[in-house]
């Protein structure tokens, strides 16, 4: 199931699903850890679909630190490119909120810097990071509220979420955000 807004020309989405197979998306986000390697929860999906080719291509960009984004081919997924960014860890990088919102800020930017139309974002930082998922709720969804009227090329972000209770959490937050 699909729930979509719109705001400024930008479509939002958000569905329950798996972040390594949106295959109509130009770009997926990895909630990296700061080698850019496989790890757990997203970037261990997005690694095992993407194949050991896409470790390869990011070992040249690691590290990398909280809140920073980087760009790389997306090797065996359905999508052209990968946006890796480092969430913070709750209770230790701080400030968790701003260095947050630089998560899904940035990956923005950056897809916008390579005219990328459509972008999949999970929620970051909320698994092995501890962030509270409301919270990062909150902070992903106004933090690409104000970046969406300077985007230029991105046309469609979309969340995505495994589970159904953060599926229903989103869709809130997009109400309550979005309007």
């Amino acid at each position: 199931m699909i729930t979509k807004t719109k705001f400024h020309n930008t479509e939002l989405e958000v569905i329950q699903g798996d972040i390594a197979k949106q295959a109509d998306l130009e770009s997926v986000v990895n909630a990296a850890n700061a080698q850019l390697k496989t790890g757990g929860g997203v970037a261990g999906a997005i690694h095992r679909a993407a194949g050991p080719g896409l470790a390869e291509e990011c070992s040249a960009m690691a590290p990398i630190s909280p809140g920073e984004a980087v760009i790389s081919g997306a090797q065996n997924l359905p999508n052209k490119f990968v946006i890796h960014c480092l969430g913070p860890v709750y209770g230790r990088d701080e400030p968790e909120e701003v260095l947050l919102a630089d998560c899904y800020r940035k990956s923005l930017q950056l897809a916008d810097e390579n005219n990328i139309d459509s972008i999949a974002f999970p929620a970051i930082s909320t698994g092995a990071f501890g962030y509270p998922f409301k919270a990062a709720t909150d902070t992903a969804l106004n933090a690409v509220k104000a970046v969406i009227p300077q985007l230029k090329s991105v046309k469609k972000i979309r969340f995505v979420l495994f589970s159904e209770s953060d599926y229903k959490y989103y869709l809130e937050g997009l109400e309550r955000v979005f309007g």
